[in-house]
């Protein structure tokens, strides 16, 4: 009768548990742990400076972040049970459990209204995070640039009483996310081990020559100038929120107009030999830059190819990825050195024949952007008819195979005549009687 009572067990924790193996639940304890050691808090809590320095998250965001954790508690104490609820939810939970979760971690002010001063907040954050502004490799006026691309994509349709603007409903939130997958990859991973390699936070390393450096003013209309890198960073980040880690480790400019020229023959004999994923860059006088990425090699063809891999893109003035609707197959475009009008020679990605979703010419001085089904993207550009000012293209490493694919090339004459052999059939010479 004297007997002290424990504490009841708070049932959101033991719901939340039984979503772990007990290995998970020992792992998150040791976590734990080792994270309140650090806080000097006798072992009890973990203070918001610790959480914010294991997970690399910096700025409103991560102090929204243990606030959610935290449960809202404000006593800047962060337990083991927290722990336990928020990852049950964050990484166990179904997918409306998760967007809802990220969809109250993006309104960093609280209020309940997730507006795009919010989103902008966010953007900062990642930054912050993610390029770790002032390593010299991220201007700070080049990512400006960038997060207003990314927020000019965001729909904010949900009316708010007494206030003049609208904001973003978790409808419109998860459309922002599909065009922009690299910041859901990121909401989605801040809370994983920092030491696996999260997707959010991989940025693609750009391998290209010394003599084009990144410019983030080549992306502004008023600057025409050729001799600039279109692929900023940031971009890369945005692109490789569409890949695997595999893909987004490595890119190598296999092709740059300032460099080659704009030469279609030039750009084939750049990547005839590459076999593995490219993106295409393009900026036309308008000023607009966008393009695609192809899943598979660019080979001659007389009719569309390729797999779901692919998508097109856009980076300014507004930054978008379209993937694959499932409507056809009309995915990729190489068409070299045909004579019938139906096959216009030139390189594209969806829509159809001569109504493309993306167009050059095979004499690389045009092309065309016409909304299409196969990627259900509108047209990239301002105009359908667009006039190229600058080309990249970008070869995807894989890393362990490329490098055997350089050895064969090395090999005997016969691998070498079968190098040239394709070469030569890229360009449409081979075979002639086809």
């Amino acid at each position: 009768m004297g007997n002290a009572q424990s504490p009841p067990a708070n049932p959101r924790f033991a719901l939340a548990s039984r979503a772990f193996t007990q290995q998970e639940l020992d792992g998150l304890k040791s976590l734990f742990v080792s994270l309140a050691a650090q806080s000097q808090s006798n072992s009890k809590c973990i203070s918001p400076s610790v959480f914010k320095a294991y997970f690399g998250i910096r700025g409103p965001l991560a102090t929204r972040m243990f606030k959610l954790v935290s449960q809202k508690r404000n006593d800047d104490e962060l337990t083991y049970e927290d722990l336990v609820i928020t990852k049950a939810v964050y990484e166990k939970g179904s997918r409306n459990e998760i967007d809802e979760f990220l969809y109250e971690l993006c309104d960093v002010n609280g209020d309940g209204i997730l507006g795009r001063c919010d989103l902008e907040a966010v953007m900062h954050s990642i930054s912050d995070s993610v390029f770790h502004r002032g390593d010299g490799q991220t201007s700070l006026s080049s990512w400006k640039i960038a997060i207003e691309a990314f927020l000019d994509v965001a729909e904010f349709s949900k009316e708010v009483e007494k206030n003049a603007d609208n904001s973003m409903s978790l409808v419109d939130f998860r459309n922002w996310c599909i065009l922009v997958p690299s910041v859901k990859r990121f909401l989605g991973s801040i809370m994983m081990p920092p030491d696996k390699g999260r997707l959010g936070f991989q940025v693609p390393v750009l391998l290209h020559p010394a003599s084009l450096k990144p410019d983030g003013l080549i992306l502004q209309k008023e600057s025409l100038k050729p001799d600039g890198l279109l692929l900023q960073r940031e971009y890369a980040w945005h692109i490789a929120g569409a890949l695997s880690q595999a893909e987004a480790e490595q890119w190598k400019l296999l092709y740059h107009s300032a460099l080659n020229g704009l030469s279609f023959t030039t750009f084939m004999g750049n990547i005839s030999s590459w076999e593995w994923p490219t993106i295409l860059v393009i900026k036309d006088s308008e000023g607009y830059v966008y393009g695609g990425y192809a899943s598979q090699p660019w080979e001659r063809h007389s009719d569309f190819y390729g797999d779901v891999k692919s998508f097109l893109f856009k980076l300014y003035p507004q930054a978008s990825i379209f993937r694959p609707s499932g409507a056809n197959n009309n995915l990729q475009w190489c068409a070299v050195n045909f004579s019938s009008d139906n096959i216009p020679n030139g390189i594209g990605f969806g829509g159809r024949a001569s109504h493309f979703g993306l167009f050059l010419s095979a004499n690389f001085d045009d092309g065309h952007t016409f909304p299409c089904t196969t990627f259900n993207s509108p047209c990239l550009s301002r105009n359908n008819r667009i006039q190229p000012v600058v080309i990249e293209c970008w070869g995807v490493v894989v890393k362990g195979v490329n490098n055997a694919k350089a050895e064969l090339v090395k090999g005997t004459v016969l691998e070498r005549f079968k190098e040239d052999r394709n070469m030569l059939k890229m360009i449409g010479l081979a075979n002639a009687s086809e």
